[in-house]
């Protein structure tokens, strides 16, 4: 019997992340990323839902209980539910920096009540069977190197603030683990910073395949790298890598993206440079998608974690005429179900 464990989700905000500003391609309506993941198939394997972006033009972070609604009907209308969702916590969507002065920390702390009040209200629906809330520092590794230790400290004071408020929503944060995020850029400063906030059960990581390869190569923070020098894409070194990154972070994860990534970085629009999220088809893919996540799913023993109920495919900044393919999110959902094959579970 197939595995129907964990649920397979698509990613909503590549349509709308490093789009729309005038030197990037314009953005991809919610209504047409439902679209397209809905009618995505494998051997009569669908997509189990989505994930969201609480940001206009697709879902306003102050949409009313009504708009809330029609967006629950319009999911399910398409045999979807949703998942996890992202809190804009940054400047210029209204949030601030998690580090930044006491205007820009409420503003934070703002747009996370806000999104998990979104989170429960979706959740109360029914439309949202599971997920998390999605956040980051909102704050760039450049500025946190000016005092890095003073910096941690206020990030964490932030998160635990966060934390108060999502326990108050029925709901739990995941820290994005992400190159081009403040006391987030490295494997060892992400753990420290959610060992610093100290909310097991409220606060946890969230793992995207493509953006934790980098952190073994120690992009951005080069005293971090794990591969040895001279490392030149050796299957064996890069098993270990991740195995002692996995060991690290694993115990905290509580959302998962499957991804492929070529080990170079890619800004777009407002986007900062980050990892590179490509086709699972890539000539130039790093990752054996499958064993990779792998190191993921399993224990150090090789036992099944089961920490997360779905998990999320992530195309962030792939480019528009890709994403309007069909045959695109065939081959994404083909590389999540072969996860689900060998890492699953009834």
């Amino acid at each position: 019997m197939p595995n129907t464990y964990p649920k397979l989700h698509n990613a909503t905000w590549p349509g709308v992340v490093g789009k729309g500003s005038p030197d990037g391609e314009p953005t991809i309506g919610l209504d047409t990323m439902i679209e397209l993941t809905a009618n995505a198939s494998v051997n009569g394997v669908k997509f189990d839902g989505i994930d969201v972006f609480l940001f206009a033009p697709h879902v306003d972070i102050d949409s009313s209980d009504d708009d809330l609604k029609k967006l629950a009907d319009k999911v399910r209308a398409k045999n979807l539910v949703i998942g996890s969702v992202v809190a804009p916590v940054w400047g210029g969507t209204g949030g601030g920096s998690a580090m930044g002065d006491e205007t820009e920390r409420k503003n934070f702390l703002t747009q996370v009540k806000k999104g998990c009040r979104i989170a429960r209200k979706l959740r109360e629906l029914g439309a949202r069977p599971y997920g998390i809330v999605r956040i980051d520092s909102a704050g760039g590794p450049g500025d946190w190197l000016k005092d890095p230790e003073a910096n941690q400290k206020r990030i964490a004071e932030t998160f635990r603030m966060a934390c108060d408020i999502a326990a108050d929503h029925g709901e739990r944060l995941a820290a994005e683990g992400e190159i081009c995020w403040a006391g987030m850029h490295s494997w060892k400063r992400m753990l420290q910073l959610i060992e610093l906030t100290d909310r097991p059960g409220v606060l946890g990581f969230q793992a995207d395949m493509a953006h934790t390869l980098l952190y073994t190569l120690g992009y951005n923070a080069p005293e971090d790298r794990i591969v040895p020098e001279g490392f030149n894409w050796e299957p064996a070194a890069l098993d270990q890598a991740l195995a002692t990154l996995t060991a690290a972070l694993r115990p905290w994860t509580i959302d998962f993206h499957i991804a492929q990534n070529d080990a170079t970085v890619k800004g777009s629009g407002s986007h900062d440079k980050t990892g590179r999220h490509c086709p699972p088809d890539d000539p130039n893919g790093k990752l054996k998608i499958a064993h990779h996540a792998g190191f993921w799913f399993r224990d150090s023993y090789g036992n099944l974690t089961k920490k997360f109920k779905h998990v999320c495919w992530d195309g962030c900044m792939f480019p528009n005429d890709m994403m309007m393919k069909p045959e695109t999110w065939n081959k994404i959902l083909a590389a999540m179900i072969s996860v689900r094959e060998a890492h699953g579970w009834n």
